[in-house]
């Protein structure tokens, strides 16, 4: 079990598509974040309401010669010290905010990287971040602070 409390950097949403761009704030639902669309049918599904990464992950990425920033993945929530990465399946996220999110699938890159770089969607296998589920809905915040219970 993890102590460190994480924080959400950045909340992003799309009409569908990527990049996803920052919001400050916004309300989650069962469905999902409000005004986030979703280019394909079998990304909406409430088993995938929150995509989540890390922004280490990013960080280690641009490192390795990609050019990404919060949301250029497609990912909903892009947050600090969590290492969303190697968290099971079925773990329990609680923000500050009093939202709750169970995690319920690894996700796994999508052709869309191709616009990024062609390379990218091999390189990112396994580093491609979370979905989860919303246990209990509200308006979250960019700053709000995350932790695993």
């Amino acid at each position: 079990m993890q102590n460190n409390i994480s924080i959400v950097l950045s909340i992003n949403i799309s009409k569908g598509g990527i990049p996803k761009l920052p919001v400050d704030s916004i309300q989650v639902t069962s469905s999902g974040l409000a005004g986030d669309g979703h280019n394909h049918e079998k990304h909406q599904t409430p088993l995938q309401a929150v995509s989540l990464q890390d922004m280490e992950e990013l960080t280690r990425l641009c490192e390795e010669g990609f050019s990404l920033s919060a949301g250029t993945t497609g990912e909903n929530l892009t947050v600090r010290n969590l290492n969303v990465n190697r968290l099971p399946i079925g773990t329990i996220l609680e923000f500050t905010s009093g939202i709750i999110l169970e995690v319920t699938k690894i996700r796994k890159p999508c052709y869309v990287l191709d616009a990024i770089d062609p390379k990218l969607k091999e390189v990112i296998v396994g580093r491609c971040g979370i979905y989860a589920k919303v246990l209990k809905e509200g308006t979250l915040t960019m700053g709000d602070q995350v932790r695993i219970v």
